[in-house]
């Protein structure tokens, strides 16, 4: 019988004790499970009401409580069916469908100790049997026995009534509240509770009745709160059954697809009735703000006056997204109109809404003007002496130490890949001016431009197109799938700029922990990664290498295990792009040992994939994986090749001397694999022929070094380790 079976109550007992068996602790299994009986599944709905979350939280919040949910109900006996999560700026709202009334009742094992231990030579139970009876509620007599392996235990055999579902999800949901996190959490007047904003109540209904439980001041209920104009602003939940619709018909769309949804087709329409449209493709991201922002989105055209369209678009398009979020409106062209969608939360008065609206964007077009004109006046050599004045980190000095950092490194960098001609002249210049658009009053006021106004202030200070364009692209890229540097120059300044940051920061002591990373270094490591992968004429920069030249320019000691620390960093994040791409794992490990030079790696990645289920590469792996088994690690690979003997050996090392003059240094994956087809025969015969851990000391080490130098010539094409 396996510990799985149950043992009848009131066997047998005795039988001859086995004296050196120890009384083993009792172990719990189900055995048998017997359906719930009684009504029929109901539909659970949770709603937890939070005080206006920031819109980046609203989606993670909803991920966080569907996957605490499927966690959490999977660990009980609970039957349910599809677990669907809304959210929006005030509610989180959980639907289950089909939650039985109650967990299935099961017969449960509990094993005891082993029979030789719970009698004794008499066959009377012994305090072992007794003390394991007695904390299950059992006498002596009622214990059975199961076989676990080769021994025999004691048992006791119960039935196990499944608890009711109220029972079941008041302890679980709790848990789900309690458990709520988000990157920046807040305190307030609710013990226990710690989340982004604070949350102001809980409505839980499993059909018609409310689930009852507890959390810190609040109390599950069938109250939800609706708009907070609506009277009365709150409102009496029936049932769970419906529940969306319910909230549908108070002015409220939990389900954030509808939302978005009416908020693109709402401003499309807007815009096309003034003979524009909005780039709904381009400004994605906005609206996914906007739609975690309302909870009924009410579009509503704005216009304002013509005027300010002489200032950049990237200026009025800042303005409206960061300081309003408003959609701008485009023609045909790409180029602005004089009109924008703003988006209200609900019924509202549409002219009421719109002047006011029009008059905030109006105030921020003036201020933005202002700022325009004055930087506009100021020569760039006074903008850049500005930035002495602003501090970057009180140990790495000032914004204008860190553009002189850049600057330099910038150059260094210039000098690895050879760069000449104009291409030389324009980073000179642009090392320069680097960063001096932050010492302006329009970057200053609206910090993501940066880059931009660099560009459309140096050209209209008459630097040239090529200085003004890698002024712009030393900060690109500025976020996850940015366009990337196309100039070289640009892309040394950029590259530098992230070098410096990495570097600087790992030396301090401030690299990322957990969510938070203030200087943003992981979006820096694959800004590194992603432009060494973009462009062929950075090849000859190592990731090692270019970090080292960073280092030597930095106003605090970087050791080297600093510069480790920082180059791990980007390979992780290398690492964690490449998988996030599809690829596999297993390959993505195995081509990491080229990670100093990305597109290397990448190069050997696409070459590892076309090989797979190739046999000639599956005889090479077998081949080099039996070597690198054999050969104790940093050995060296030095041999007398007089001192082979053996016609197996001999061969070996000829084929050795062949593949290492044929390949001669060769970094292709495909091309290693095409020619060592002699050597990985040699290797194979060289094996079943000669005994390489012979019994003369000096024979064993010419061997293993004759190996060592096999290894050795496959080292750094990839991690044959991880392709096991």
């Amino acid at each position: 019988m396996s510990s799985d079976d149950s043992a009848p109550a009131g066997a047998a007992l005795g039988g001859a004790p086995d004296r050196a068996a120890a009384a083993e602790p009792a172990v719990a299994a189900q055995d048998t499970v017997t359906p719930p009986a009684g009504p029929g599944p109901a539909t659970l709905v949770v709603e937890i009401g939070v005080e206006e979350m920031p819109p980046a939280e609203v989606t993670r919040t909803s991920q966080a409580v569907r996957t605490a949910l499927t966690e959490k109900l999977g660990a009980t006996r609970l039957g349910h069916g599809e677990i669907r999560v809304d959210a929006g700026p005030r509610r989180v709202v959980a639907t289950v469908l089909g939650v039985e009334p109650r967990e299935a009742d099961y017969e449960q094992t509990v094993r005891g100790p082993r029979v030789s231990a719970a009698f004794d030579a008499e066959g009377n139970p012994t305090k072992a049997a007794i003390g394991f009876a007695r904390s299950n509620g059992a006498e002596p007599a009622d214990l059975g026995r199961v076989t676990v392996g080769a021994n025999e235990h004691v048992a006791l055999t119960r039935q196990v009534v499944g608890r009711s579902a109220e029972e079941v999800l008041s302890a679980l949901l709790s848990e789900v509240v309690t458990g709520l996190r988000s990157e920046k959490n807040m305190r307030w007047n609710a013990p226990r509770l710690s989340f982004t904003r604070p949350i102001r109540w809980i409505m839980a209904l499993l059909g018609e009745r409310v689930v009852p439980f507890t959390v810190s001041s609040l109390t599950s209920g069938r109250t939800t709160q609706v708009h907070r104009d609506a009277v009365p602003p709150t409102a009496e939940v029936p049932t769970a059954d419906g529940y969306l619709p319910f909230l549908k018909e108070h002015g409220i769309l939990a389900d954030a697809a509808e939302r978005r949804r009416l908020v693109v087709d709402g401003a499309t329409r807007l815009a096309e009735a003034v003979g524009g449209h909005i780039q709904t493709e381009q400004y994605s991201a906005l609206i996914d703000e906007i739609t975690n922002l309302v909870e009924s989105p009410t579009p509503i055209l704005g216009n304002f006056d013509p005027k300010y369209l002489t200032l950049p678009a990237d200026i009025l398009v800042t303005v409206m997204r960061k300081h309003q979020r408003y959609l701008p409106v485009v023609d045909g062209g790409g180029s602005m109109l004089p009109h924008f969608v703003a988006v209200a939360n609900g019924r509202c008065d549409h002219d009421v809404v719109r002047h006011g609206n029009e008059a905030v964007l109006r105030a921020r077009y003036e201020d933005a003007s202002f700022f325009w004109k004055a930087d506009l006046e100021t020569p760039l050599s006074e903008m850049r002496q500005k930035t002495h004045l602003l501090t970057f980190e009180e140990r790495l000095g000032s914004m204008a130490d860190r553009a002189d950092r850049i600057s330099a490194i910038a150059r260094r960098l210039a000098k690895i890949v050879g760069l000449s001609g104009t291409d030389h002249d324009v980073l000179e210049r642009a090392a320069a001016l680097t960063k001096f658009d932050l010492g302006s009053q329009m970057v200053t006021e609206l910090s993501s431009l940066a880059g931009i106004m660099a560009r459309e202030y140096a050209v209209r200070a008459g630097e040239s197109q090529a200085v003004a364009q890698a002024l712009y692209e030393n900060e690109l890229p500025r976020f996850a799938g940015d366009a990337l540097p196309e100039t070289l120059p640009g892309a040394l300044l950029a590259l530098a700029d992230r070098l410096d940051l990495l570097v600087g920061l790992f030396a301090i002591g401030a690299e990322p922990t957990g969510s938070s990373d203030a200087f943003g270094l992981r979006r820096s490591a694959l800004g590194v990664v992603n432009i060494l992968l973009s462009r062929s004429d950075l090849s000859a920069i190592r990731l090692g290498q270019a970090l080292a030249v960073a280092a030597e320019h930095q106003a605090v000691a970087v050791g080297q295990q600093h510069l480790e620390d920082a180059a791990q960093f980007v390979l992780r994040r290398f690492e964690q792009q490449l998988i996030e791409f599809g690829h596999s794992t297993t390959d993505v490990r195995a081509v990491l040992v080229r990670g100093d030079s990305p597109r290397l790696a990448t190069r050997t990645l696409e070459e590892l994939e076309g090989l797979q289920g190739d046999d000639r590469f599956a005889t090479v792996l077998a081949a080099f994986q039996r070597v690198r088994r054999i050969v104790p690690a940093g050995l060296e690979a030095a041999y007398d090749p007089e001192q082979l003997h053996e016609p197996a050996e001999q061969a070996l090392h000829a084929a050795l001397a062949k593949c290492r003059q044929v390949l001669d240094g060769e970094t292709s994956l495909v091309r290693f694999n095409a020619e060592t087809g002699e050597l990985v025969d040699a290797v194979n015969i060289f094996f079943d022929n000669v005994l390489v851990m012979a019994e003369d000391p000096a024979v064993r080490a010419n061997r293993l070094g004759l190996l060592a130098g096999v290894r050795d010539l496959a080292e750094g094409i990839v991690d044959w380790e991880s392709l096991v």
